[in-house]
């Protein structure tokens, strides 16, 4: 979270990437710290997983990565 925020200082977009089960904690910590960072959630677990899982994680993760980035909204449907 820290590291997010000092590339958003520097001007450098960013986005926290984490597991689903560290959602609240995140929020928590984001509200103590008083920082508005971009966050991204994945499903969990990801310590077990092989190249091809932690690659299909990533490849459902990029539209909320790419909109997290570019402050776009998500897509109606």
């Amino acid at each position: 979270m820290h590291d997010i925020d000092d590339l958003e200082r520097r001007g450098l977009p960013g986005v926290f990437v984490a597991s689903e089960p560290f959602a609240e904690a995140a929020e928590t910590q984001a509200r103590a710290l008083g920082l508005e960072v971009a966050r991204v959630f994945v499903a969990h677990p990801i310590q077990d997983r092989t190249d091809d899982e932690m690659r299909s994680l990533a490849d459902e993760a990029l539209d909320a990565l790419t909109r997290a980035l570019t402050g776009a909204s998500a897509p109606t449907q």
